[in-house]
């Protein structure tokens, strides 16, 4: 009886560790974000090297 009260909390130990935490999908959030940012930043660097004129 005790060994299958054992797997029953391992096993309800594995099922709380495996769910996503909400910090956890802010963090992804803020990633995702921050690297878009680095997307756009990088865009509007390539636009202002391609409208550069010389001037002699």
């Amino acid at each position: 009886m005790k060994k299958l009260l054992y797997v029953f909390a391992v096993c309800g130990l594995f099922a709380f560790a495996s769910c996503d935490s909400p910090a956890e999908e802010r963090a992804e959030e803020r990633e995702e974000a921050v690297e878009e940012m680095e997307d756009e930043a990088e865009d509007m660097a390539d636009d202002m090297d391609d409208t550069t004129t010389v001037i002699q």
